[in-house]
């Protein structure tokens, strides 16, 4: 299992569902909770619907993907040159 040194409760097991990033000690993976998040779901709602999560758990996913989509544009050197 590996954990992302910057997020403590966010772990990949080839072994849990299929190795996508999950909440630790937990098969529910970061997409899920973007996902409900995306739809309108409340943090407290999600807390309600899977009590396993702590609030922690949905500020780590939020900065997870926060973190995976701050993009780096480099410019490509002109290989003509």
């Amino acid at each position: 299992m590996i954990t992302v040194p910057k997020f403590d409760r966010i772990t990949f097991d080839p072994r849990v569902m299929g190795g996508k990033a999950c909440i630790r000690d937990t098969r529910v993976p970061i997409s899920l909770i973007l996902n409900l998040i995306s739809n309108g779901m409340s943090a407290e709602e999600i807390i309600e619907a899977y009590p396993y999560l702590e609030p922690e758990d949905i500020v780590q996913a939020l900065q997870y993907a926060a973190w995976l989509a701050d993009e780096k544009i480099y410019e490509l050197e002109s290989l003509a040159a």
